[in-house]
């Protein structure tokens, strides 16, 4: 009887789960909340026990699993199963993940960092189409990323694929991590806007967009985008800039890495088509000569599912 694999998409309002195959294929699947209080001690012990609820209503045994994979905020140690700094879960501390996992499950257990799992997600059932050498950015809050290089996870000394804090910029924007220009301050969903505000202050012409900042309206980076498409001259500059700079990024991530496929995902890449293609233009006016063809520009595919699915597929080292 075939085995089966299990993975958990830890985030800070909702936890995820999904029983696949082997062959990356979802068979179940279901969520609960993040109960982040006590600093975070609920979460694992809510973790354990939601697995174990879901066994016993299909009826399945421990044995018929592979291994249990996760993805998480923080830092983690991959070798201990730990996990610490991940303070929108209020872990503050090392937290021993894999050791109360295990126990708690009898399940062999797995862990990465949540945008690096999204990678693996992406790369293995959705843009990345398996190949060896694929790189992910998620565009959401902030500005994630994971790399796969010769079919492997890059994780260098714990910081490899922190492709938000690239500078784009010397100079430029405050970053939460510090530092002046990180490619997050400018194409997150918070960045879009931010260069929005920045843009119409010296903008003389019509401009709905430029109305809605001047009368103090909530904006978005849909909103921004969405107005773009409509041609408002504004919104087209700002996702212009924004665009240069992940155009940017991309072909010097290119020169380096000399991946199949970029694959961009998150909540700004909802933008489909409309972003892809501008951000394509600026790559291939970047990129070193020999990339403009060897790589290829995509969107993520797999949404949601991504984290749940690359998750599952850590559990396959255990084969």
């Amino acid at each position: 009887m075939e085995k089966k694999l299990i993975g958990v998409d830890l985030g800070g309002t909702t936890i995820k789960f999904a029983i696949l195959n082997e062959q990356g294929e979802i068979q179940q699947k279901w969520s609960i909340d993040t109960n982040i209080l006590d600093e975070g001690t609920h979460i694992v012990p809510d973790i354990v026990a939601s697995i174990n609820h879901h066994l016993s209503l299909y009826k399945m045994q421990p044995e018929q699993f592979i291994g249990i994979g996760m993805g998480t905020p923080g830092t983690v140690n991959l070798e201990k199963g730990t996990v610490i700094g991940a303070y929108n879960l209020n872990w503050k501390t090392t937290q021993n993940v894999k050791q109360q996992i295990e126990e708690g499950t009898g399940i062999k257990f797995a862990i990465d960092n949540d945008a690096n799992v999204a990678a693996l997600g992406e790369r293995w059932q959705g843009a990345g189409n398996n190949a060896t050498d694929v790189v992910f950015i998620t565009l959401g809050t902030g500005v994630g990323g994971g790399i796969i290089s010769n079919g492997e996870m890059i994780h260098g000394l714990g910081a490899a694929g922190e492709i938000g804090h690239i500078n784009v910029q010397p100079n430029g924007y405050l970053c939460t991590c510090g530092n002046h220009g990180c490619l997050e301050t400018y194409a997150s969903a918070t960045g879009v806007v931010r260069i929005a505000r920045d843009m119409a202050e010296e903008f003389a012409g019509k401009s709905t967009l430029k109305q809605k900042l001047d009368d103090g309206e909530e904006i978005s980076s849909k909103i921004i985008f969405d107005l773009a498409k409509d041609n408002d001259v504004l919104a087209k500059n700002v996702v212009g800039r924004v665009c240069y700079y992940l155009g940017l990024t991309c072909a010097n991530l290119s020169a380096i890495l000399s991946p199949k496929y970029i694959v961009i995902g998150g909540g700004v890449s909802a933008a489909g088509k409309f972003l892809l293609d501008q951000v394509t233009d600026y790559f291939q006016k970047f990129a070193f000569p020999t990339v403009r063809t060897s790589t290829k520009l995509k969107l993520a595919e797999l949404g949601n599912e991504a984290g749940v699915i690359g998750a599952a597929s850590l559990a396959l080292t255990f084969k």
